[in-house]
């Protein structure tokens, strides 16, 4: 096996890229393998066809794409897949393979749009290789359960494990962003505009990208079913459609939230122009209301000869009671324009 400089080593991984790998077997507590013992069992002789063994690999360590290549007997779309963006979402048959894509949040940060990434697995009845560039939550969750000793059926039992742990992180994001929409819609409901307008569309653009991701796995996840591999049992397909329902059902309030969030965006849209159109009203009064005062002063403060009630004492009561004479009449006539 090739040896491994120290600067290659992934956080958390082992010299080879591994994470962690564990064995499965009816009736048992998931076991903890090496690389080492994963390549001895996967070379001896099918004792039991039910065994089959997990393995998660960092890419962050640049020995892990090339153990796979040297150590284990992957197709090369496995591999493309790897290299893929985000954004692209995979679930298919290679022979008595699936290959998968699957999206997930980011472990141990706070959600959103940028804290996304993929999480590429290769299964067959007897082994699973998963390998993702960061940690990620659904992931996590899975481990956290078999560690504490939650056993697994099939390969195709943990595919549909993490895809519930998938939904359950998706709900939980849900979850919180409605109570943080409700305080948002609090806000509006007290006039608060300005405490709210950030955080809908910061909350929108995340929910949005959430959504157009994991989107497309429920739809791609029931067409494998309607034609699925020969190795998978009736509790498999039960347990993957049920599965692919509780993902799209999660994926489905994702959405609803993204069109209430829309209609709260709208609903402030409409006040802001509101308090900006009262804005201007009063500033447009101020200004009609001044502009009588404002001409007379300028005329009668260019001390040039004619200027009239010049000699007359009480002028300057006459003009102030003519102007406020118009000024009232101008604030009337705009009032009630206003009031139509």
């Amino acid at each position: 096996m090739a040896q491994v400089r120290p600067s290659e080593v992934g956080y958390g991984s082992d010299t080879n890229g591994l994470v962690w790998g564990y064995r499965f077997a009816p009736g048992q507590a998931p076991e903890s393998i090496g690389c080492e013992a994963a390549l001895q069992w996967l070379k001896a002789p099918k004792v039991r066809t039910s065994e089959f063994i997990w393995l998660h690999l960092s890419l962050s360590n640049t020995a892990a794409e090339r153990w796979m290549h040297e150590s284990l007997d992957l197709s090369e779309t496995f591999f493309e897949s790897l290299r893929e963006n985000t954004g692209s979402t995979r679930l298919e048959l290679e022979g008595d393979a699936l290959i998968a894509n699957v999206h997930d949040v980011l472990f141990n940060t706070s959600f959103d749009s940028a804290n996304i990434s993929t999480v590429t697995i290769w299964m067959d009845p007897r082994l699973v290789v998963s390998a993702r560039l960061r940690p990620l939550r659904s992931v996590d969750r899975l481990r956290a359960a078999l560690k504490a000793g939650q056993p697994l059926r099939s390969s195709a039992e943990l595919l549909a494990q993490l895809l519930r742990e998938q939904a359950q992180v998706l709900v939980d994001i849900v979850r919180q962003s409605t109570a943080r929409v409700d305080n948002v819609e609090d806000k509006l409901l007290a006039n608060r505009v300005s405490a709210s307008r950030s955080e809908l569309s910061e909350q929108r653009r995340s929910l949005v990208r959430l959504q157009r991701l994991l989107a497309p796995e429920p739809a791609a996840l029931f067409r494998l079913l309607n034609r699925p591999p020969a190795w998978l049992s009736d509790e498999d397909l039960r347990d993957l459609r049920q599965a692919a329902e509780e993902l799209s059902a999660a994926v489905t309030d994702c959405a609803t939230l993204t069109e209430r969030l829309k209609l709260l965006q709208e609903e402030l849209r409409a006040t802001v122009e509101e308090q900006t159109n009262r804005t201007l009203f009063i500033l447009t009064l101020v200004t009609v209301l001044a502009l009588p005062i404002n001409l007379v002063t300028g005329l009668l403060g260019m001390n040039v000869g004619g200027l009239p009630l010049q000699q007359y004492s009480h002028g300057f009561a006459l003009v102030v009671g003519v102007l406020t004479m118009i000024t009232v009449i101008l604030a009337y006539v705009l009032l009630i324009r206003r009031r139509d």
